[in-house]
């Protein structure tokens, strides 16, 4: 059995991955940020982690 313990942030244009002990849970999928988690709402843009511009 292999247990995940990283993966892609789950917001389409963001690049990070985030570790799943870490990251921010919403509806089952996981995410490097709340920005991130709430689909960047009220045009909030990025998520903090250089090189990424989501």
């Amino acid at each position: 059995m292999t247990t995940v313990t990283q993966m892609k942030c789950a917001c389409e244009s963001c690049l990070c991955i985030v570790s799943t002990a870490d990251a921010v849970s919403k509806d089952g999928k996981y995410y490097c940020s709340q920005a991130c988690a709430d689909g960047h709402k009220d045009g909030q843009r990025g998520c903090a982690h250089s090189g990424c511009n989501c």
